[in-house]
């Protein structure tokens, strides 16, 4: 039976002994090798940015009026208008 091989990267970070030294005692608590500990922060820091990243926040003022204009909409622009009259024109004239 063949074996499969996960290929793995490798990062490299310069560091002081003293953020190596506190490194190496947190993952010791979590009986974690350094390697292991300092790969699973950094995905949970990705994660948060990523995350971080596709979150919109809003003042209170902000959220109110953005519920406001959802349930009651303004009425569209002419030009929207016409570009919908035009869209549709398109969409009947395909085959």
């Amino acid at each position: 039976m063949a074996q499969s091989f996960q290929r793995t990267a490798r990062i490299g970070a310069r560091i002081t002994p003293a953020v190596l030294a506190e490194i190496k005692h947190a993952a010791g608590l979590q009986s974690r090798s350094v390697s292991d500990f300092v790969v699973a922060a950094a995905q949970d820091a990705a994660r948060k940015a990523i995350a971080e990243a596709h979150l919109i926040r809003l003042s209170l003022e902000d959220q109110e009026r953005f519920a406001v204009l959802l349930l009651d909409p303004p009425s569209p622009a002419p030009a929207l208008e016409r570009a919908q009259a035009a869209h549709g024109r398109l969409i009947q004239a395909e085959p």
